[in-house]
Formats: C-alpha cells, structure tokens, sequence
C-alpha cells in the first residue's frame, strides 16, 4: 500500500490496542504503543533509501528483506528497544506484540496489489503478488480516516477501530470474490491459459489483465464485466540469443527479470549496434507501456548504458540513457 495508508493504519492499532488493559491504564504504555504502531507500519518501507543509490537496487530488493520472515521479528524487537531506552516502565512484551501486529500488517495487505512482496522469504523468494487491491484504495484509506475522526469526537477507539477492521476484512473478501469472478470468465474465453495476471485499478469495476496461454499473451482490460482487448503478442520466451545473453549481465535488466512476471521483449539493430528491451505488460496505460527495461549494446555486446523503470515519454528514457553511459 502506499505510505499514507500505512499511516493510518499504524494509528488504527495504536487506537484499537486501547481495549487493552495493560494499555489503555497507563498513559506511558498508550504513548509508546502508538509510536510503535506507527513505525512499526512504515518500518518495511524504510528500505525506500535504496532509491538514492539507483532504480535497479530499489526494485531488486523494495519488499524484499525487509519484508521477510525475520524481518517481521527484527523490526518489532529493534522498535521496542528503542522506545524502551525513551520511555522507561514499559511493559516490553505488549509494546513488542502491538509493533509486531503494525509490521505484520503492513506485509499482509502488500500481498494484496500487483506489485506484490517476498513476504515468505526466505523459504520462499518467489514475489507474492495477488492483484487484488490497488496500491491507493481510496475505500480503506478512507475508511481509516473516518474512524479516526469519530475517534476525535468522542468514540471509544479500541471498539471504533475494531468494527472498521471488520468492515474492511469483508471488503476484502469482496475483492477476492470480484478477481475470482473475472478470472473464471477470462478462462472461459480462454481455456487454454497457463497464467492470468491481474492489475487493480484506482476504479472497483475496472482491471488490468494479462493472460498468457503457450502460444501469445493477450494484454485486456475489464470493466463492469465487459473484456476489452488492447494488443496481442506472440508468447515467446527469453532465447539464448548472444546480444539477449550479454543485456542480461546488466544488473537493471536483471532487477526487471526479477520483479516482472509477464513481459515482451526486443532486439532493434541501431547505427553504433543494438538496443534490447523488455516491457511490463501489466501497467498499460492510455495505451503506453510504462514500466520498462532498456539495455544498448555496442557492436562487440558490450553495455554502453541502461535503465529499469517508469517512463512515460522518448526524452526521459534518453536522459537516462545518457547519465546512465556517463
């Protein structure tokens, strides 16, 4: 989710750990379990920094560890010590266990949207990645921001928070039966499907889909029920081609490969030799591709330069190009 969400996440459990009594009879314990709540929602997004080294490393490892099973312990541990050396007299284990349910929580919903997360590292590295929920659910924030604000004029948090989960938890199970329904007619139109991948949109009624079969992948969009198909590619899986062996010694291509499930790729022969380059085909938009890998090589398969990221016009992705050459 994005960070105002998780914002206001971590307050609706520093407001909900209120139905508890090791919190709510101690002012001390209600300062540090809302402080921990809050970090503890925002603390597996601190690895943002990695976008000041470059795009690769964010995309490489953005949800990575810092997402993982220990992770989830690590961050919980690390915040209550830090609170416990502030606030003395805490009860330690109730802060550690409200700061682990904010970290949780923030891996948990992340699962949920097309982006996805290595939530079960490191037994499994596979990205986990519903498509389910949009990164921005205008519904769940929304719906945070309400009972924040009855919490503001006089409701019981603990009670006000927890009836809001509730409403939350069916709307997910909502959610989860809207995908499944989707899936179920796109197999219908193609049975022979080996994936269907789905991309929410900020609009309930309106995804972004790619299906893939053996043969070609078909790039749609479903809006109030109704399959509207955009393009249609050959499926052809990555070859051991020499000029596509050398692009992905780059490490921004091999960032791409790591995070995207479904894409198309290129070869274009160019004046000084040749440009590759891979597209996401889950983020269609206004009939732009934005999310992209580009390597260029020189006539003898060497880098001349490279970028992984979103781009949304020629210049930019040449600017890039250029600082990324030196």
């Amino acid at each position: 989710m994005d960070t105002g969400t998780h914002v206001v996440m971590g307050i609706a459990i520093g407001g909900l750990a209120t139905l508890d009594p090791a919190v709510s009879g101690s002012p001390a314990m209600m300062q540090a379990v809302m402080a921990g709540a809050i970090i503890g929602s925002q603390a597996p997004d601190f690895d943002t920094v990695l976008k000041l080294k470059n795009n690769a490393s964010y995309i490489r490892h953005h949800r990575g560890v810092t997402h993982s099973v220990p992770a989830w312990f690590i961050w919980p541990t690390l915040i209550t010590l830090m609170l416990a050396l502030l606030i003395p007299g805490l009860s330690l284990i109730t802060v550690w266990l409200w700061t682990f349910l904010a970290v949780f929580l923030h891996v948990f919903v992340d699962i949920f949207n097309a982006y996805g997360t290595k939530a079960l590292a490191p037994f499994r590295q596979k990205w986990m990645a519903l498509g389910i929920i949009n990164i921005f659910d205008p519904f769940i924030f929304s719906a945070h921001i309400v009972a924040i604000l009855f919490w503001r004029y006089g409701f019981n948090p603990g009670w006000t928070f927890l009836a809001m989960f509730g409403v939350i938890t069916v709307y997910y199970v909502w959610r989860v039966m809207e995908q499944r329904k989707i899936q179920q007619k796109l197999r219908t139109y193609h049975p022979d499907a080996t994936h269907i991948f789905t991309s929410p949109t900020f609009r309930w009624s309106q995804w972004h889909v790619v299906v893939r079969t053996k043969k070609k992948l078909f790039v749609a969009q479903v809006k109030n029920g109704t399959v509207n198909y955009f393009e249609t590619y050959p499926f052809e899986p990555i070859p051991d081609h020499p000029i596509i062996n050398a692009a992905r010694k780059d490490k921004n291509l091999a960032s791409f490969l790591s995070f995207s499930p479904t894409y198309r790729w290129e070869i274009h022969r160019e004046k000084e030799g040749y440009t590759v380059k891979f597209v996401d085909l889950r983020y269609r938009s206004k009939g732009y591709y934005p999310f992209i890998a580009i390597v260029k090589l020189d006539e003898d398969h060497e880098i001349t330069g490279s970028y992984t990221g979103w781009i949304y016009n020629t210049d930019t992705l040449q600017r890039k190009l250029e600082v990324a050459a030196g």
